[in-house]
Parts: C-alpha cells; sequence; structure tokens
C-alpha cells in the first residue's frame, strides 16, 4: 500500500478546505468584534513613532550639550 493515493488526497484536500474555510469564518467573527474604533490603532502608532522620535532627539541633544562642557582638572 503507498502513503500518496487518490483517496488520502482528496481527504487532506477537503480537510484543507473545511479548515481555511473555519478560519476565514473565525478571522470574519473576530474583526467584526473588534471594541476599538477603526483609526485608533493608526492613531496610537503615530504618537508612539513621535514620542521615540522625541526622546531620541531629546537624547542627542542632552548628550551634544554635555559634550561640549570643558574638562574638569
Amino acid at each position: 500500500m503507498t502513503i500518496v493515493n487518490r483517496r488520502n488526497a482528496v481527504l487532506g484536500w477537503a480537510v484543507w478546505k473545511v479548515a481555511s474555510n473555519v478560519a476565514k469564518s473565525k478571522a470574519k467573527h473576530a474583526a467584526k468584534h473588534d471594541d476599538r474604533k477603526p483609526g485608533l490603532v493608526k492613531r496610537l502608532a503615530i504618537v508612539g513613532v513621535g514620542f521615540a522620535a522625541a526622546t531620541g532627539a531629546a537624547l542627542v541633544f542632552w548628550r551634544k550639550k554635555s559634550d561640549d562642557a570643558p574638562p574638569v582638572l
């Protein structure tokens, strides 16, 4: 007996189709019941990037400012 035959191929194809339909259904259900507003995630991402940029700029400025100080003898 071979492992790869027509019966096993059809069975595998059927399982794949059913599993993909179930996954699609679950994804639609999860997307439909999202409690957040549609633009909220995008706004949070923009705020996060802005905060990271401001923090980086402040660190660079602070580092540059401390390098300009004359050495202590």
